[in-house]
Formats: C-alpha cells, structure tokens, sequence
C-alpha cells in the first residue's frame, strides 16, 4: 500500500526511551502537534547485526535532523522490556547504549500490518484445525517514512533485511522537501542542499539539462 501523499496512519503505539519510560506514541499526532517533521524507521529485531549500525548511526546524525525540525523515531515489533534491555547493552557487546530517540515497540503488530511491512510470505488457514500459520519471519523490513509537518507521508521505501540504509540520503530527502515547502522550486536529480533547483515547466527542465547533463 503506497502511502506517499496521503496521512500517515492513526494510530497510537507502545514505546520506549532511554530512561526506561513507557508510554504511547502516535506519530500523525507527533509532526501535527509539534509542527515538525518526522522520520520514522523501521528495524527487523533488537540484538540483531544490521540492525544497531543503523541505530547508531541514526544517533550519529540526531543533530543534523533536529536542525531540520524533524523528529527521529526508530521501531519494530519487539516489546518495550527487550527495547530497555537493548537500550542497555554496550555498544561494544552489540547494544544500543547511547540512543537517545524513542523506540516504538509495535509488538502487537497493529502499525506494521497497517503499513503493509511485515515479512510475511505466506499465510494459511487449515479449516480442519482451526490453526494459522505464518511462513516468514513476521518482524518488518527496513522500511523509512519521512512525514511532512501536516502528517502526510513525503518519501516512503523498504530494504530486505541485509540491506542497511544511508542516513545521509534522509538528510538529503528532508532538505529537498524543505527547499520544496520554501521556494516551490523542483529538486532534480542528485541535488543537495546548495545546488541549483530548477521551477516545474518544460523550458525550465530544458535549460537545467542543457548546463547540467552531458
């Protein structure tokens, strides 16, 4: 289900920080109330190996996102305690010690099916059991929203489980939707913040390939 343009899901999660507190995030509700930008990704599991590279780096770039009034909020479908736990572990030993952005802990799987995220490759209902059962995983992959202030969703993509994300390329997203919402121009390919962007018509794209692309 594509959800570029439309809302972001209503829908209020369990979620963990670093102090060990629980409490209930709803992110459409976080970037309307706070007036802020949101980015939201998804990890497979805690203690997993992929998955704190990510994290921390993430963290790394915390600064940087909250320059651009953006919110960072990690999850996936472990349980606030396993959050804690991982929130816990040393670096050194695997662990996410040091992360400071909230955790939403969607272990009920409510958002994530919503979202259409789980690793899910076949399910089946055997009538004469009554039984279900699930082949896949049933965690999400690494899937990355990014949320504009009004809650709608600017920039939504999915990797498989190996592959990691580039933090940087979120950090460029945002500038790009920011250069958007302030001068209405269009952002053209592998544009960066400083770069020339270019108004939507013909004689514009034109004149931007013409001094741009050999």
């Amino acid at each position: 289900m594509a959800l570029v343009g439309k809302k972001f899901p209503d829908l209020n999660v369990d979620a963990m920080n670093e102090m060990g507190d629980t409490f209930k995030v709803n992110v459409l509700e976080e970037a309307k109330n706070n007036n802020k930008k949101v980015l939201l990704f998804w990890y497979p599991k805690d203690f997993t190996f992929v998955c704190p590279t990510e994290l921390h780096a993430f963290q790394a770039a915390l600064g940087e996102f909250e320059k651009r009034n953006t919110i960072v909020i990690g999850a996936s479908c472990d349980t606030p305690e396993v959050h804690f736990a991982w929130l816990n572990t040393a670096k050194d030993n695997g662990g996410i010690e040091g992360v400071t952005y909230p955790l939403l802990a969607d272990s009920n799987r409510n958002l994530a099916s919503t979202l259409g995220i789980l690793d899910i490759t076949n399910e089946q209902y055997n009538e004469e059991t009554g039984v279900v059962t699930v082949e896949g995983d049933n965690v999400t992959y690494r899937a990355t929203y990014v949320i504009d202030e009004n809650g709608v969703v600017q920039h939504e993509g999915v990797n498989n489980m190996p592959i990691g994300r580039n933090v940087n390329e979120f950090i460029r997203i945002i500038d790009a939707l920011t250069h958007v919402q302030e001068k209405g121009e269009v952002c053209p390919a592998n544009w960066e913040e400083g770069k020339e962007a270019m108004n939507a018509n013909r004689n514009a794209t034109a004149e931007y390939l013409a001094a741009h692309v050999n």
